[in-house]
């Protein structure tokens, strides 16, 4: 991809022209320009929900049903069976908390990843910001989590639970959940570009990502000691700070590990950015 920065201008029977040089070394994102798409981001994102609902017997059904299927299997199996520890909170509602954030970023690995390629037209035949492009389905899975925060309520309210006072650090944690789903997938979909079998390696990657984050179970099962690394992996950041601020618990024993997450996250995100931004130039010969 050409990126607009240097620009050299030179003007030819009074016209100005503007040629389009790659840039060189670190190249930081151009939010104005960015801001000059927001229209197309929009549209971007209204086009992916609208084909993930397109055609569908359950449409917008499955949302609520997929995420509450998931969690009756696992109090049947974890909470019933397992007995897994929950530091007083219902089991259900320590996974439902927990499903919203994941299902975002599960669904963000699915789609994003391919995204790039399969937007072939867009990144070889016009000019647009291509980071724009997997960032897009990313929010679109805004759509069913707040359809899921929706059922949410209704599991808060059958069990009685009223969220304390950090349910307003809340839109904090889907922040964060939003930008752990980008900055991964900026990296899959970039890679994916110039390695097509990155996309088949999607589904173990996020069924194994899965299992090292504390959705079916809390993090408080892991001695004191051991807690703390599981920072490492930023979703678990994410899950454990959507409970905190839903239900109010776990918040003493998990903080350094939340703390850890967002520094994952962020260096995940500068490295994802620069090797996007790096790259991108390439994409429309090989995608």
């Amino acid at each position: 991809m050409s990126v607009a920065d240097p620009l050299h201008e030179s003007h030819f029977d009074g016209e100005r022209v503007t040629v389009i040089k790659p840039g060189r070394g670190w190249a930081p994102l151009d939010m104005r320009e960015l801001w000059d798409y927001r229209e197309l981001l929009y549209f971007l994102v209204w086009r992916d929900v609208k084909i993930r609902y397109k055609q569908t017997a359950l449409g917008a059904g499955w949302v609520i049903l997929q995420p509450l299927l998931t969690t009756a299997i696992f109090t049947i199996i974890f909470g019933h069976f397992a007995r897994i520890q929950t530091n007083g909170v219902p089991y259900p509602l320590l996974t439902f908390t927990a499903i919203l954030p994941w299902m975002l970023f599960a669904n963000a690995l699915a789609l994003s990843t391919k995204s790039i390629v399969e937007n072939q037209p867009l990144v070889t035949k016009v000019y647009v910001p291509r980071i724009l492009i997997p960032i897009a389905p990313v929010l679109a899975g805004l759509v069913d989590m707040a359809v899921g925060f929706v059922v949410l309520f209704g599991l808060l309210v059958w069990y009685g639970v009223t969220p304390p006072w950090q349910i307003v650090t809340l839109p904090f944690f889907v922040l964060f959940a939003v930008v752990t789903a980008i900055a991964v997938t900026l990296w899959l979909s970039a890679l994916n570009v110039k390695y097509r079998d990155v996309q088949y390696t999607v589904p173990f990657l996020s069924q194994a990502w899965f299992f090292i984050t504390p959705v079916a179970y809390s993090a408080l099962i892991f001695p004191a000691n051991v807690r703390l690394w599981i920072g490492l992996n930023p979703m678990a950041g994410v899950v454990q700070g959507f409970r905190w601020s839903i239900l109010g618990t776990q918040a003493a024993q998990v903080g350094h590990l939340m703390l850890l997450s967002f520094g994952v996250m962020v260096v995940l995100l500068v490295t994802g950015i620069e090797y996007f931004r790096r790259v991108e130039k390439g994409f429309a010969d090989v995608v």
